[in-house]
């Protein structure tokens, strides 16, 4: 018997851009979350919110939900992630 295990991993690079900068703490910034709109993500985000704010010292969550789950986040989400100092993004099936 020959048992086959295949990589399901991507091998190809996205092209151009670079994720962006870490930011040294968390304290003071704004946070935004995208959800992808399924439920399973709002228990999830919530224990997220209220850990970022009392641990970390967050100021600010934002959060945003996509009209489309299985769509890449919609334009006006997009533009607003330059105002975002960190972006979490969740999926909740």
């Amino acid at each position: 018997m020959i048992l086959r295990v295949f990589d399901p991993t991507n091998e190809r690079k996205p092209a151009g851009g670079q994720p962006a900068p870490r930011p040294a703490s968390l304290r003071g910034k704004t946070i935004g979350f995208i959800s992808n709109g399924k439920e399973g993500t709002a228990g999830y985000f919530a224990h997220l919110d209220r850990m970022l704010r009392e641990e970390f010292g967050a100021a600010d969550i934002v959060f945003r939900r996509k009209s489309n789950y299985s769509a890449p986040a919609d334009a006006h989400i997009v533009d607003e992630i330059k105002n975002w100092q960190a972006v979490v993004t969740g999926v909740g099936d």
